[in-house]
């Protein structure tokens, strides 16, 4: 089994987004701070911003016992894992890989992304607002999240589809540098023994 002592951070985000451009480099700097922090990071494995993620890891991993974590889905249009993940694993089915990263994660990241990133943030708020996992943070990165929090109070929140308490699970935050503070501060509850940062989800075994 997974030692439930780690403390791992999912980061979702674009396959389309690449080296070069400033997010990219705003998701690997993020995960650089993670790995100096001796948190573990876990991605889809893909090109793009998991890319960014796993290799940022890589270059800031200050303890060897931290891992880098890739999830890939078997898609006949999307390239291999890519070279920074030290533990990896294959899926057929999104709801497999889904469940997978819901009991490997303390906290998520969503940087900018299509419609696989908006599944996966979605996915993991709808399972805290039933319950079915623990509240963690759901940190949105970037502007392109704002109109969609925007929609979110005009339209569900105002019409009362959703309760404040949902609303208020998903942080927005401007870059990664401000993510980071959120994650900071989550560990140390997580390392105190908080059980509010912690999954009611059993972990699998990756191999």
């Amino acid at each position: 089994m997974l030692d439930s002592d780690r403390f791992r951070v999912a980061i979702f985000g674009s396959a389309r987004i690449h080296a070069g451009d400033s997010i990219y480099e705003q998701v690997r700097r993020l995960a650089r701070l993670l790995g100096r922090e001796g948190i573990d990071v876990v991605t889809g494995g893909g090109p793009g911003l998991m890319e960014a993620a796993n290799r940022g890891h890589k270059e800031g991993r200050a303890d060897p016992a931290s891992k880098s974590y890739g999830l890939s889905i078997k898609l006949p249009f999307e390239e291999g894992v890519n070279d920074h993940v030290d533990i990896k694993r294959e899926f057929d089915r999104f709801s497999d890989r889904l469940d997978h990263f819901m009991s490997l994660s303390n906290a998520v990241v969503v940087a900018p992304g299509g419609v696989g990133t908006l599944l996966e943030m979605v996915y993991t708020w709808q399972l805290m607002q039933v319950e079915h996992i623990c509240n963690i943070p759901i940190v949105l990165v970037g502007e392109m999240w704002a109109d969609l929090l925007a929609w979110v109070r005009q339209w569900p929140l105002q019409k009362q589809l959703i309760d404040p308490e949902d609303y208020e699970l998903l942080f927005l935050v401007r870059n990664c540098d401000e993510a980071f503070e959120i994650l900071r501060d989550t560990y140390q509850e997580f390392s105190k023994g908080n059980n509010a940062f912690c999954l009611n989800y059993h972990r699998y075994k990756l191999d």
